[in-house]
């Protein structure tokens, strides 16, 4: 089974939980990695020595954009919309 995640590393985060988080690519959730050993075990009540390998291998890094290169070009809030009517 093959599974991709998402890894962000921040360092700096003010919890320890939101230093490394793992998330799934098209849901955002933080993955069950017991629930997965569970599915490839099977549905068998017992208890399982298992072996799990981890391989990583990172396919993209993104990088995080600094302070300065956020500039978001916004309309200003005070500005109306244009209406147009509508016959």
């Amino acid at each position: 089974m093959k599974k991709h995640y998402i890894l962000s590393l921040n360092p700096t985060a003010k919890h320890d939980w939101d230093r490394c988080i793992l998330r799934d690519p098209l849901t955002a959730k933080r993955p069950d990695l017991a629930k997965l050993v569970s599915e490839a075990v099977g549905a068998d009540t017992g208890s399982y020595l298992v072996s799990v390998n981890i391989e990583i291998q990172v396919l993209e890094q993104a990088a995080v954009p600094q302070a300065e290169q956020l500039s978001l070009n916004v309309p200003e809030l005070n500005e109306k919309p244009q209406l147009r009517e509508v016959a």
